[in-house]
């Protein structure tokens, strides 16, 4: 017996291929025009629903749903849209078409929607298009940013198990600032005037934590701290910062051709980065040898603020002194110790609760000494003990 909801998907499918072929009979085009696919799409809906009842099946219930339905698949992303439009959802991911989960507040939930395997190869194809990205047998993976600043991660089959990996992260620009992480309770008031006093006064800081700790939310907020006269240069894999400044400048990799040219990394653009006079230089994540080019411009006089996968913010410290041995073998781990004690000023670990809730852990000062095989630090701040989310 075939599922209701199935049913319905595969009838929502064949009207919006309908609306799109009068569409472009009409040469109407959709992305300029959603009053018009709205029209269209009520029209054939109802057209729809006459002839169903007419042969005793069951028509499409709730027609202001399915027209912005059908509206999202013409002009958006489908049934991913709403999802993307609602302000609450942090994240979106695909495990398999009918497999489709959301986080809000950091918590994730499954929701109603069931795709087609072509649906989903479809819909990464059109969040593709505008990026100059793709994602195929001779790569199967791709990193991209949406028009709208969100991250977008895909995994093909093969690569994942039998179905495509999709995951969509959000940024929302609404929590990008200091005094806004202190409405929302992920630090106190007194830690955001200390990380203010640190970004104004041209301090370097090291943002730290686990995947989904809200490393990058608090960088962004950092940057939004500096000052405007400063000139910033950020660089990231793919755009995810999504911030602004009025003298800003923001570098993106790019990855290699089919032929294995033009590839553009995250240590060619730290590099270019230092001949375009930056008062603050702003590396999304560090995880590679990228970490030798940002300690050695660090270490010209040049502020920086970064994220790092850690699990304190100790353990940040050692990972940024471990990263740049990944260079060469000629690289001297005592230099390096050195250069992360006497150029990092601050480290700003973030974590998210069991509840779901993110927020700085602690924030520590390094000395500029080091102690046995690390840094040497000293706590400014320390959130009240809540368990982590592992």
């Amino acid at each position: 017996m075939t599922h209701p909801l199935h049913e319905t998907g595969r009838a929502t499918a064949t009207l919006v291929e309908r609306v799109r072929e009068r569409l472009r009979a009409d040469r109407t085009d959709p992305s300029g025009s959603p009053e018009a696919v709205a029209r269209v799409a009520r029209s054939e809906l109802r057209h729809h629903n006459d002839l169903a009842l007419a042969r005793g099946l069951a028509p499409l219930e709730d027609e202001p749903a399915r027209v912005r339905e059908v509206v999202a698949a013409v002009t958006g992303y489908g049934p991913l849209q709403p999802y993307l439009d609602d302000p609450t959802v942090e994240e979106l991911w695909l495990n398999a078409p009918d497999r489709v989960f959301v986080a809000r507040g950091g918590v994730s939930e499954r929701v109603p929607v069931a795709l087609t395997d072509a649906a989903v190869r479809d819909l990464v194809e059109r969040m593709l298009h505008s990026t100059g990205r793709r994602v195929d047998l001779s790569q199967p993976f791709v990193d991209a940013s949406l028009p709208d600043g969100s991250r977008l991660h895909v995994v093909i089959g093969g690569i994942a198990r039998k179905h495509w990996a999709v995951n969509i992260r959000k940024f929302l620009p609404g929590y990008r600032s200091l005094d806004r992480l202190v409405q929302l309770g992920s630090l106190s008031p007194e830690a955001a005037g200390l990380l203010s006093e640190a970004m104004r006064d041209g301090r370097s800081v090291l943002v730290s934590g686990a995947t989904h700790a809200g490393k990058t939310t608090m960088l962004g907020a950092l940057v939004g701290a500096c000052p405007p006269q400063q000139r910033i240069i950020t660089v990231e894999e793919t755009f995810e910062l999504g911030v602004d400044a009025p003298d800003l400048v923001a570098l993106q990799g790019r990855q290699p051709s089919l032929e294995g040219t033009g590839e553009i990394t995250l240590r060619r653009l730290v590099k270019e980065a230092l001949r375009m006079r930056p008062d603050r230089l702003v590396v999304g994540e560090v995880r590679d040898a990228e970490a030798l080019d940002l300690l050695l411009a660090l270490n010209t006089g040049v502020p920086g603020a970064a994220t790092i996968h850690a699990n304190s913010a100790v353990d940040a410290l050692g990972k940024l002194a471990a990263l740049p041995l990944l260079a060469g073998r000629n690289i001297d781990r005592g230099f390096v110790l050195h250069a992360v004690a006497s150029s990092v000023d601050l480290v700003v670990h973030c974590e998210r609760t069991g509840s779901g809730e993110r927020r700085v852990a602690e924030i520590v000062r390094t000395t500029g000494r080091i102690l046995g095989e690390l840094p040497e630090t000293e706590t400014l701040y320390r959130a009240p003990y809540r368990e982590a989310s592992r």
